[in-house]
């Protein structure tokens, strides 16, 4: 029976892995279902299961009611979830690359990408390609037509997300005014990045330093000309409380043509959400601001 679920099940294997910086692995996965998959915006969401801790790779039910499946396993048994992006997609080579955070043997996904050899299995959860991007969803990435100027913020585990946005936008005839500043950990982790007049783009190096600290540091001093900004209404914010709840508002409309799109560790974000809300009086409506990790908590 078909199903109406616009995700479906992949199971693909390791094909290849590319050495990016210091601390970014490229992942190549591939398998005739491959060919199946879509994926609607530079940060498609998608879900990848790693090897269970008794060892044994992912071989979850295709059908929908995986889920439940899933959580009624026992934990030794369960294969490890974490949501990644898609970084480039070749449906028509049934390939997909996922780029990885390397941060040692701390997390299942850091530790598979290190030691997993060519041809070991894996499972993603993925858009299914006979259904559109307003029926799958799984991204945020929905600027205004009329986009005049991005703010464009990241650490290194959005760092996938960020880099494709600006890829996509090299493409346009005439791209935005573009401010990005992205936190990584090292010189050595700069990646290249496309150019056009009006991008302008800040490494910021943390060199061990508190993650997202930087980022909140570059905000304060960039130029945000929006028609929003200098705003004498201070908008009450609702508290979130990062330990409890997942820091994830996204934006509904934009205006003046400003658009937002801040991705990286749940506190920092939670300050520039702040700053830029109540200090520059930018719309809460034009801005996505997603708390992708929390630190010092368990990840990847």
């Amino acid at each position: 029976m078909a199903t109406a679920n616009p995700y479906k099940m992949f199971d693909a294997v390791l094909q290849r892995k590319q050495t990016l910086s210091p601390h970014m692995m490229r992942v190549t996965l591939a398998g005739p279902m491959v060919r199946e998959m879509a994926t609607w915006a530079p940060d498609q969401r998608v879900k990848l299961f790693f090897p269970a801790a008794d060892g044994s790779p992912a071989r979850l039910a295709h059908s929908d009611d995986w889920l439940a499946r899933y959580r009624s396993m026992p934990v030794a048994e369960r294969p490890a979830m974490r949501t990644y992006t898609i970084r480039h997609l070749r449906a028509e080579q049934g390939e997909v690359d996922i780029d990885f955070v390397l941060h040692g043997e701390t997390g299942p996904a850091s530790r598979w990408a290190i030691n997993a050899m060519p041809g070991e299995s894996i499972q993603i959860r993925a858009p299914d390609r006979r259904f559109s991007a307003q029926d799958a969803g799984g991204f945020e990435w929905k600027p205004p037509q009329a986009l005049k100027q991005l703010l464009l913020v990241a650490d290194g585990t959005a760092l996938p997300a960020a880099l494709g946005i600006l890829d996509e936008l090299a493409t346009m005839a005439q791209p935005p005014v573009t401010q990005a500043f992205f936190e990584i950990d090292s010189r050595e982790d700069a990646l290249p990045v496309p150019d056009w007049p009006g991008l302008s783009v800040e490494w910021l190096i943390r060199d061990h330093g508190d993650a997202g600290l930087l980022m909140v540091e570059a905000i304060q001093r960039a130029d945000l000309q929006t028609s929003a900004s200098k705003s004498c209404e201070v908008l009450e914010l609702e508290e979130v409380n990062v330990d409890e709840e997942i820091l994830w508002e996204t934006s509904e409309s934009a205006n003046d043509g400003f658009y937002g799109w801040i991705a990286g560790e749940t506190v920092a974000v939670m300050s520039l959400r702040k700053y830029l809300i109540q200090e520059r009086g930018i719309p809460r409506e034009s801005l996505n601001l997603m708390g992708y990790w929390r630190y010092n908590k368990v990840g990847g």
